[in-house]
């Protein structure tokens, strides 16, 4: 993925109060950053943030915390909360490797996945977010009933991670491959990814899973 430098990026995330520097000094602690016991959700490669931004709008009582890989991306995040009164929102920029650094066991309720880079060729199938290696890191930080949310239009990627799903031994609790047109729409927000490609007709395959309780 090649991204076009954005000058200022690193200064404007740095400058902005919803930007967590040193994320891994909140691991544990993210209760008490955000000053309650709400739920914690986060989403994993946010990009622009126009997702995470209304959900966190729309859901006050949920904390929401943003991550994206690239300052070029994630400035375009900070941008839009000019206009975000909430307080329950953070922006973090991080690799989605080092998620067990940051977040500690069972801190998490929800990981939301849109739109992730499919890495087409095998050799990379375990950079894939949905990977058994990825749903590994999850499971060490989501709570006993958390959840995962993937969104794709990618149907092979999406036919991926259902294996995957079933390889590393999650429950598959709900999947469409036309969101749009299912009984799961309900209440969806959409990303910029979303309303691109399903403007063109493109539909939208979504899965959700949760982990065996032990």
């Amino acid at each position: 993925m090649r991204l076009r430098n954005v000058p200022g990026a690193k200064e404007t995330i740095i400058e902005s109060c919803f930007s967590i520097q040193e994320p891994e000094t909140y691991k544990g602690r993210w209760a008490e950053e955000f000053g309650n016991q709400n739920p914690i959700h986060i989403e994993v490669g946010m990009g622009k943030g126009k997702f995470i931004l209304e959900m966190a709008r729309r859901n006050p009582e949920v904390n929401y915390i943003g991550i994206e890989k690239y300052s070029s991306v994630l400035v375009r995040a900070v941008e839009k909360t000019e206009d975000f009164e909430g307080k329950n929102l953070r922006l973090i920029r991080m690799d989605a490797e080092d998620i067990e650094n940051v977040f500690e066991k069972g801190e998490v309720s929800r990981i939301y996945l849109n739109f992730s880079d499919p890495w087409p060729k095998d050799r990379h199938a375990k950079r894939r977010l949905t990977s058994v290696r990825f749903l590994e890191r999850y499971d060490n930080i989501l709570t006993s009933d958390g959840r995962i949310v993937f969104k794709t239009d990618n149907k092979d990627l999406f036919d991926f991670s259902l294996e995957q799903v079933e390889e590393a031994g999650w429950i598959l609790e709900n999947y469409t491959y036309d969101l749009h047109h299912s009984e799961y729409n309900e209440g969806n927000v959409m990303t910029e990814y979303e309303e691109k490609f399903s403007a063109k007709g493109n539909p939208i395959c979504r899965l959700t899973a949760y982990r065996h309780e032990s």
